[in-house]
């Protein structure tokens, strides 16, 4: 996956980079987390009724230089620009959400990173439960603590991948993968039924997450609900101080 208007170094300085990169996991697991503290989740188009594009050169002009988020394929399409970019080896995914009360359509993107033997899951794109960091497929039915979050990565059957993360009731499922990889265009009817779908949430309700190292920031509907080492606080936004919230707390510009 490639866009024509992607720089590097511009990439760099959207999400706070400033190390020395190569193909190994400490520059992975830098980035995902530069880029998951800086680059909004959001749903801002769908709620204006647009349907988000899939062309890589308008993701990057998006949230590289307009300073915008995105959903999955958004935050992920420019993750993996910027992983070719640098050489990294990997494959798209396609997962199906999993803590919908019903079986739901594969509509969710990811991303398997392939170093020398070992493979991991990154994602940036899942919102209020994704995961903070990469994690390694041959690490299962282990809790996996990033920040103040607890994963676990489990099989089902004999060739899918299941991603749980731990809350109040206990496990929760988020979502099954297997590794069949995905090409780009994969996704675009994925994408064009989570930008127009009456039942979809993103058409539903406006959602905004912004992760933090202490926790993460999420504007849900009206509430925002902000959580800080493991400590939980929710207000109101009225329609009145939407715009100024989210300027001022996600770097959002409507």
């Amino acid at each position: 996956m490639q866009a024509t208007n992607f720089k590097l170094q511009d990439y760099f300085n959207r999400i706070g980079y400033v190390g020395q990169p190569d193909t190994n996991i400490e520059t992975l697991r830098a980035l995902m987390r530069c880029q998951l503290f800086s680059v909004p989740f959001e749903n801002l188009d769908v709620q204006a009724g647009k349907v988000v594009s899939m062309v890589p050169e308008e993701i990057v002009e998006k949230v590289i230089y307009r300073q915008r988020g995105g959903y999955c394929y958004e935050v992920n399409g420019v993750f993996a620009i910027a992983l070719q970019a640098l050489g990294f080896r990997f494959q798209l995914v396609a997962a199906r959400p999993m803590f919908y009360p019903v079986r739901r359509p594969k509509t969710h993107m990811a991303i398997v990173v392939h170093l020398e033997q070992q493979a991991w899951l990154c994602d940036l794109g899942f919102g209020s439960y994704g995961i903070r960091a990469p994690l390694a497929l041959n690490r299962l039915d282990t809790e996996i603590m990033q920040d103040h979050d607890c994963f676990m990565l489990r099989t089902q059957g004999e060739r899918e991948f299941l991603v749980q993360a731990r809350v109040d009731e206990g496990w929760q499922n988020q979502f099954a993968f297997d590794l069949h990889p995905w090409e780009w265009i994969d996704f675009y009817p994925a994408n064009f039924m989570n930008s127009t779908h009456p039942e979809a949430i993103f058409v539903q309700r406006l959602l905004v997450v912004l992760h933090q190292p202490a926790g993460r920031m999420i504007l849900f509907g009206d509430t925002l609900k902000t959580i800080t080492d493991g400590v939980v606080t929710k207000r109101i936004i009225p329609k009145s101080e939407r715009s100024d919230t989210l300027k001022t707390l996600f770097g959002l510009s409507t």
